[in-house]
């Protein structure tokens, strides 16, 4: 075994990155968003898990294609050309930091029960101005030290959530469940197909398998088995956590939170528990912004080096951080977060992961073309292109679950993007 392959990792350390990478704020805050429908929800995390391991297949196959993949651009230019290539780079790059602030509403949510103020729309505002600006300092630091602090939040985080997860089916109460089943005034499929687009929102980060197949042994293998491994252990968890919680507090009480598993740890086992679980829960919901902010840096200076962005997102510090890029990137995250201000921690955080899964949904969609097309130097195979087929409806179900308004946004973003592309971009460069 050579030195190189012998830093590589393999199939199940790389089934738990992708599972990680999932694993994040969804998972403290989607229980109290999908409390406003009920426990019916439970089928959307059946679909919605089927949906993601389509999708997770696509990329899986295009790893095997493109086993340096770095960027969207890499799989999609060849076969639909550098304009669509920067549409799903872009938009990719625009819901990476997007969602981190869907994760600092999530951090704050828990880490407000332990501090001695209020739970009012402007106290929550600045502590997520402050969750933002303390982690692009940190991620100033250089990407070793962020991968040390999402290591240390991971395993703090999410061993005292681990215990409920375990130990709280004694406290499960069917007739709860049952009276919280579906708790509006729509029919049972009506309110799965609504849930889809806020639930995905927990499997974005499924592409990350492909995306570090360059570091794993044996990458046509092992990037499947990680790819789809990671997607379904997330599923399970996230099924068991939302069941769980809804058989424990009504739904009615549960929506309202803005800590749902402190709330739960509360019911179980008395006040004490309800610090201890909003600190985890802060913690790694913390260190899941720093890690996301990484990436959306990141992702920024390679868009950058593409010619897809201005050049100053593709300056990096001698550490390795790319210091302007981030900057701008929490400049635009403290705009929108006093833009989707709400009344309560689950509005705004719905609001902004409805806006994110649109822009994600874009971006697969590509995945799915290219397969699909194939490219004048890799000619698509009858499995690329059912594969590719499947990731297409996957994609058409979660747009049709998702609202006109969010639509529309997501197209116009999508548009005046490609506009100042086209106006603005740097000459010189070759066009496919």
């Amino acid at each position: 075994m050579t030195a190189d392959s012998s830093a590589k990792i393999g199939p199940v350390l790389a089934t738990f990155v992708v599972a990680n990478n999932m694993i994040g704020s969804g998972f403290f805050l989607l229980p109290a968003t999908l409390a406003k429908s009920g426990g019916v929800t439970a089928l959307s995390w059946l679909l919605g898990t089927v949906l993601a391991v389509v999708l997770g297949s696509a990329f899986a196959r295009l790893a095997r294609h493109y086993p340096n993949l770095e960027s969207p651009d890499d799989y999609v230019r060849p076969s639909l050309g550098r304009d669509m290539g920067f549409l799903a780079t872009t938009l990719y790059w625009i819901s990476s930091w997007m969602g981190n602030n869907a994760i600092a509403v999530a951090a704050f949510g828990y880490l407000v029960i332990l501090l001695p103020v209020g739970d009012g729309s402007v106290t929550r505002l600045i502590g997520q101005l402050l969750l933002i600006w303390l982690m692009f300092g940190l991620n100033l630091m250089g990407p070793r030290q962020i991968a040390r602090f999402q290591s240390f939040c991971v395993v703090l985080g999410l061993l005292p959530v681990a215990v409920i997860l375990i130990w709280g089916w004694g406290s499960f109460d069917g007739d709860i469940y049952r009276a919280s089943w579906n708790v509006t005034d729509r029919s049972d499929a009506s309110v799965v197909f609504s849930s889809l687009a806020p639930i995905f929102w927990a499997f974005v980060g499924l592409e990350t398998g492909a995306m570090v197949a360059g570091v794993v042994r044996n990458p046509q293998r092992n990037v499947p088995i990680a790819t789809i491994g990671g997607i379904v252990i997330a599923g399970i968890v996230y099924l068991l956590s939302s069941v769980l919680m809804m058989g424990i507090v009504p739904a009615a009480q549960l929506s309202q939170s803005s800590a749902p598993f402190a709330l739960v740890a509360g019911q179980m086992f008395g006040a004490w528990a309800i610090p201890i679980i909003a600190a985890a829960a802060a913690l790694k919901a913390t260190g899941t912004l720093g890690g996301w902010m990484l990436v959306s840096g990141e992702s920024g200076a390679r868009a950058a080096q593409r010619g897809f962005l201005p050049p100053i997102f593709g300056r990096l510090r001698a550490n390795g951080s790319a210091g302007w890029g981030l900057f701008i990137i929490a400049a635009s995250m403290t705009l929108l977060a006093v833009f989707t201000l709400a009344p309560t921690v689950s509005s705004q955080f719905e609001t902004l992961i409805e806006m994110v899964v649109t822009l994600v949904i874009m971006a697969y969609a590509t995945a799915g073309l290219a397969l699909l097309l194939g490219s004048p130097e890799r000619l698509a195979t009858r499995s690329d292109r059912i594969i590719g087929m499947g990731a297409l409806v996957a994609c058409g179900l979660l747009v049709y679950s998702s609202s006109i308004r969010t639509l529309v946004g997501g197209v116009v973003i999508a548009l005046l993007s490609l506009a100042a592309y086209r106006g603005f971009a740097r000459r010189g460069r070759p066009v496919a």
